[in-house]
């Protein structure tokens, strides 16, 4: 056998491989974090909004039974981790007209607590949807279901 010589293989990366993978991850979260922080606020706002908006069945079959009166319980509200409805909030629409009401807190994030979502109904039987800010700063337009208008 002939003198064969033996070559070693580098093994491992470069520091500035290294350096340039930690830079891109960077980058990458950098951009990525601020968007997920967005999507889980619209995501929490618009389950409040889902949770709310279930109870207009209920206030509509309550209304046909001439019911205008009662609690959120009373429509089938089992509470939510998001808001901070109690079972004493009260859910009246005399002659047909009324609102219901979602305070964003408990375990929403930050940026959207304190916010309200309205759901509101007027005597031709209509229903609106208003999403107030409360003057955050945090609050962005984008959070606001579709079909909801919002004060900031």
């Amino acid at each position: 056998m002939k003198n064969m010589k033996i070559n070693h293989a580098q093994k491992g990366f470069t520091l500035i491989e290294l350096m340039i993978v930690v830079a891109i991850i960077g980058i990458l979260a950098a951009i990525a974090i601020p968007q997920y922080q967005d999507y889980t606020a619209r995501t929490q706002v618009n389950r409040a909004y889902s949770e709310l908006s279930s109870l207009r069945t209920a206030v509509e079959e309550r209304l046909t039974r001439g019911i205008t009166t009662g609690t959120y319980p009373d429509l089938g509200f089992t509470g939510s981790n998001l808001t901070t409805e109690t079972s004493a909030t009260t859910a009246n629409f005399p002659g047909g007209v009324g609102d219901l009401v979602a305070t964003l807190g408990d375990n929403a994030g930050a940026g959207i607590a304190t916010a309200t979502i309205t759901l509101s109904r007027a005597a031709n039987g209509a229903w609106s949807c208003a999403v107030d800010g409360n003057s955050l700063t945090t609050f962005k337009d984008s959070y606001a279901p579709a079909g909801c208008t919002y004060t900031p």
